[in-house]
């Protein structure tokens, strides 16, 4: 269900994220990373709660934009480079995780930007709902595929322009390329593969709920 307010749900959903903020203030790992990092965190809960007044939203599209951001909010304390994942899946399931699958880098950086497409989906779907109301479902599909290929294109290029003003350490802190050259490169298509994954199933689920 659309909704153009906030209710309980919303509030509760949110004070979350402000106590995930809270904390992830404490003692961050690179302070001045942290601040850019935040700054994005600010700039996208603004966005979200204009959207609510302006177009509305579904909670569940609510809900999915603030996991992102949850996972955004780790991220920016501990460094995506850094953020010990592995130690916790050790902790928890007794399984080494990057030696499971073979990696030799942190994968936390990969795993927010498929999260970017896959999680942010729904909110720019209902965007371009209302933007372009005579849009068919399909055509909507591909064009927030494109958008968010576009945006994920666009913050790389932040990243690039931001870096360039810091230090060769502190730039690789906030990129977390890892001395991968072709990091951009993956990140978009991580990016793109996951907005894929969740248009074709709301897609398909669309059309099954339009049939009945």
């Amino acid at each position: 269900m659309i909704e153009k307010q906030l209710y309980f749900k919303h509030y509760m959903a949110l004070a979350i994220i402000l106590l995930s903020v809270i904390l992830a203030s404490i003692n961050p790992l690179e302070f001045e990373s942290y601040l850019l990092h935040q700054t994005g965190t600010v700039l996208m809960l603004i966005a979200l709660l204009v959207a609510v007044k302006k177009i509305g939203i579904t909670f569940y599209s609510f809900c999915l934009y603030l996991a992102f951001l949850f996972i955004h909010i780790i991220g920016a304390h501990y460094l995506y480079s850094y953020v010990p994942y592995n130690d916790w899946v050790n902790t928890l399931f007794h399984v080494d995780l990057n030696q499971s699958m073979g990696w030799s880098r942190n994968m936390y950086d990969r795993f927010v930007h498929f999260a970017y497409g896959l999680l942010l989906y729904p909110f720019f779907y209902r965007c371009f709902q209302v933007w372009l109301p005579n849009v068919k479902p399909f055509s909507l599909f591909l064009l927030v595929i494109q958008f968010v290929m576009a945006t994920s294109l666009f913050y790389e290029l932040i990243e690039w322009w931001i870096a360039m003003g810091l230090s060769p350490k502190d730039a690789e802190n906030y990129n977390g390329q890892q001395g991968d050259i072709w990091d951009a490169h993956k990140d978009m298509f991580l990016a793109t593969i996951g907005a894929i994954i969740i248009g074709v199933i709301q897609y398909y689920k669309d059309k099954t709920l339009i049939r009945k």
